[in-house]
C-alpha cells in the first residue's frame, strides 16, 4: 500500500473514533446556527431591496387625427410586489428559479466558509489527538497567533475578491466559467487549511520547507477536499476529516525534516 493510500486509510480510522465523531458534530451544529441566522438576515435584506417598484404603461390613441397618449403609473410596495410577481406564471417561474438557484449556490459556498472557520477553532485539539495516537515523537512547535491569523485571513479574502473581479470576462465562457468561479474559492480554502495546520505543527522554517518541497502534493490533496465540499452538506461533517488528513501529511513531513537535521 503506497503512502497516499495509507494516509487516507489512517485518516478514516481516526475520523471514526469517539472523540473525532464528537468534534465532527460541533462544526455541524454551529454551522447550522450561523446559516440559520444569516438566512433571516439576508432574507430581510432581500425583501427590503424589493422595496418599491413603479410599473409604467402607456397607450396611444388617435382621435380626430390627433394622437392622444395615456400614461398609467402604479407603485408596488413590499408584499404587493411579491404578490404581483407571483400572480403571473412567467414572472412567478423566473422569480422562483432565481430564488432557489441563487439561494442554493450561496448556501453551498457560504457553508464551506463557515465550516472551515469553525473547524479552525478545533484544529489544535484535533491535531493534539492525532499526535497522541501516532506522532508522540513529533513535538508541536507551531508559531501561530491570533493577530497573524486575522491579518492573513483578511489578506487572502481580499485576494479572493480581486480574483473574482479579474475573472469576470471568463464567466461568460461555458465550462471555463465553472473553473473561473471556483478557483478563487479554492484559493482561500487551500490557504486557510494549510495555514491552520502548518502553523500549529511546524515552526515557520519547517512550514516554508514543506510548502516548497511538497507544494504540488498539498494542492492535489486540498483540491480533492474542496471538490468533496461541493457536495451539499458534506462539508459540515467532513471538515474535521480535512484537518486529520492534511494533519497526517504535515506530521510525517515534519518528522522527516527533524530526523534529517
Amino acid at each position: 500500500m503506497n503512502s497516499k493510500n495509507s494516509i487516507l486509510l489512517l485518516s478514516f480510522k481516526d475520523l471514526f473514533t469517539s472523540k473525532m465523531i464528537k468534534y465532527s458534530v460541533l462544526p455541524f451544529v454551529f454551522s447550522m446556527l450561523v446559516l440559520y441566522a444569516l438566512f433571516f438576515v439576508f432574507a430581510g435584506i432581500g425583501l427590503d431591496s424589493l422595496g418599491t417598484m413603479e410599473v409604467h404603461s402607456s397607450s396611444t390613441t388617435i382621435q380626430n387625427g390627433i394622437p392622444n397618449t395615456d400614461t398609467y403609473i402604479a407603485t408596488l410596495k413590499g408584499t404587493s410586489l411579491i404578490q404581483w410577481l407571483m400572480s403571473h406564471a412567467l414572472t412567478s417561474w423566473i422569480a422562483s428559479f432565481l430564488l432557489y438557484t441563487v439561494g442554493t449556490f450561496l448556501t453551498l459556498y457560504l457553508s464551506i466558509f463557515v465550516a472551515i472557520i469553525i473547524v479552525g477553532f478545533l484544529t489544535n485539539v484535533i491535531l493534539k489527538e492525532i499526535q497522541k495516537r501516532h506522532y508522540s515523537d513529533v513535538e508541536m512547535r507551531g508559531d501561530s497567533n491570533l493577530f497573524a491569523g486575522l491579518f492573513l485571513t483578511l489578506k487572502w479574502f481580499t485576494i479572493m475578491l480581486l480574483m473574482f473581479l479579474v475573472f469576470i470576462p471568463l464567466y461568460f465562457i461555458p465550462v471555463v466559467n465553472i473553473v473561473a468561479f471556483n478557483l478563487p474559492f479554492y484559493y482561500f480554502f487551500h490557504k486557510m487549511i494549510t495555514y491552520d495546520i502548518g502553523s500549529t505543527i511546524c515552526t515557520k522554517e519547517e512550514n516554508m520547507k514543506i510548502k516548497f518541497l511538497h507544494a504540488s502534493a498539498l494542492r492535489v490533496k486540498t483540491l480533492g477536499l474542496y471538490l468533496l465540499s461541493l457536495i451539499p452538506f458534506v462539508v459540515f461533517f467532513a471538515s474535521v476529516f480535512y484537518v486529520i488528513y492534511i494533519g497526517h501529511s504535515y506530521f510525517l513531513e515534519t518528522r522527516k525534516i527533524r530526523q534529517a537535521s
